[in-house]
């Protein structure tokens, strides 16, 4: 049976408020263990901050974390997956984007959770590649 994204995204999805600072989106971001926070946005959107934003934006452009608000360096908008997808499909999308994270949706445009990079490295170093995945 082929793995679906629902069976390797990390739930729920961490949220942060677009005005939070980047220095608290860095600390939330390593107190859990993750490399990407969602942003919720006014009128039902949204957009991510990840750790190559505070890379780039933050550090290599030698910003201040405290003083720089999360809604200056997020990308939107969101991409997203559908958790049926297979995880050839999400990391086809990830190429197509040049994204590292994707937000995995229901048919309602609810955000249930996230998938990563890292989760599809996890999925191939569990299962292997091949027909069975």
């Amino acid at each position: 049976m082929a793995s679906t994204v629902r069976d390797f995204m990390s739930q729920p999805a961490i949220f942060i408020d677009p005005d939070a600072t980047v220095a608290h989106a860095a600390t939330l971001m390593r107190r859990r263990n993750i490399h990407s926070l969602v942003v919720a946005l006014e009128d039902n959107r949204y957009g991510i901050v990840t750790t190559t934003d505070i890379r780039d934006k933050i550090v290599a452009a030698d910003r201040d974390p405290q003083a720089t608000s999360v809604r200056e360096i997020m990308t939107t908008p969101l991409a997203t997956a559908q958790p049926d997808w297979s995880l050839q499909e999400c990391s086809l999308r990830m190429k197509d984007l040049r994204v590292h994270h994707l937000a995995v949706t229901d048919q309602s445009g609810m955000i249930m959770g996230m998938i990563s990079a890292i989760d599809i490295f996890i999925a191939v170093e569990e299962a292997g590649w091949g027909p069975q995945m």
